[in-house]
């Protein structure tokens, strides 16, 4: 996870592609293929990728130079470890709460002395027991990418706490579950949803941490980026897919209109 870490670090745009619904190595690989995306947005919270599918996922996609970030709820201790000795070089907790609960993820994705993650050097992460226990451990703790989604009103009133944390990488915006939390539910440029997000953009600016966010559309999007906003999931496999859908149907419109 250093590319992307140094991409964030000069202010630099991070592409993701978000893998779920649809997932499978062909269409991963079909994405590294096409260029131009710098992460994978590996979906455990709401499409419920399994252990093995993260593990075929950062395989497929080391060639491409695709890092593998996966999204989940830190509900334990294994939920985090897990993912990152599959080969996950980077974790969004999502539906966090406040401070307490971000130092926690931290502590859990981070071997000592920061952290306090469980040592085994024999999977993915480790090259299977050929890296060097000294040396895995140190680039472990320098590499691994850790985001936390603000979307609740418990972690946005400690959004400034949470995102000075040593150890939070990224401060990650949902839009969706933000507009619930604050009672507008979609109407993600309503005043106190754009409010929220100034909000955070300052917190980000004054820890001198980078943030991201699912936009909306391209609008959106520049907004946000000028707001300081620098990774942005571009493109889901479930909504490329409908766009391949769309796009055929009206190439060849006259085999679908009612008259044939």
């Amino acid at each position: 996870m250093a590319r992307i870490k140094e991409i964030l670090a000069a202010g630099n745009v991070a592409r993701m592609f978000g893998l779920g619904q649809l997932f499978s190595t062909k269409l991963l690989d079909v994405v590294g293929e096409h260029g131009g995306f710098d992460a994978l947005w590996l979906d455990v919270e709401h499409a419920g990728l399994s252990m093995k599918e993260i593990e075929i996922a950062a395989l497929v996609a080391k060639p491409h130079g695709l890092d593998p970030i996966v999204r989940l709820p830190a509900t334990d201790y294994a939920s985090i470890m897990r993912p990152l000795e599959a080969g996950a070089g980077g974790l969004i907790i999502s539906m966090v709460e406040d401070a307490a609960a971000a130092e926690q993820a931290v502590q859990w994705a981070k071997f000592a002395p920061r952290g306090r993650r469980g040592l085994n050097g024999g999977n993915r992460d480790g090259r299977y027991g050929l890296e060097p226990i000294g040396e895995y451990v140190a680039r472990a703790n320098a590499q691994t990418f850790l985001g936390i989604q603000i979307e609740t009103q418990a972690a946005l009133d400690q959004v400034e706490a949470i995102a000075a944390i040593d150890g939070v990488d990224l401060i990650f915006v949902g839009p969706a579950d933000l507009s619930q939390t604050l009672g507008v539910v979609g109407d993600f440029e309503n005043p106190i949803c754009l409010a929220a997000i100034e909000r955070i953009a300052k917190a980000c600016r004054n820890a001198g941490k980078p943030w991201g966010i699912v936009p909306k559309g391209a609008d959106y999007a520049r907004h946000v980026y000028d707001l300081g906003c620098r990774l942005f999931v571009l493109g889901f496999d479930i909504s490329a897919f409908h766009a391949g859908i769309r796009a055929a149907k009206d190439r060849y419109q006259f085999f679908f209109e009612s008259t044939v």
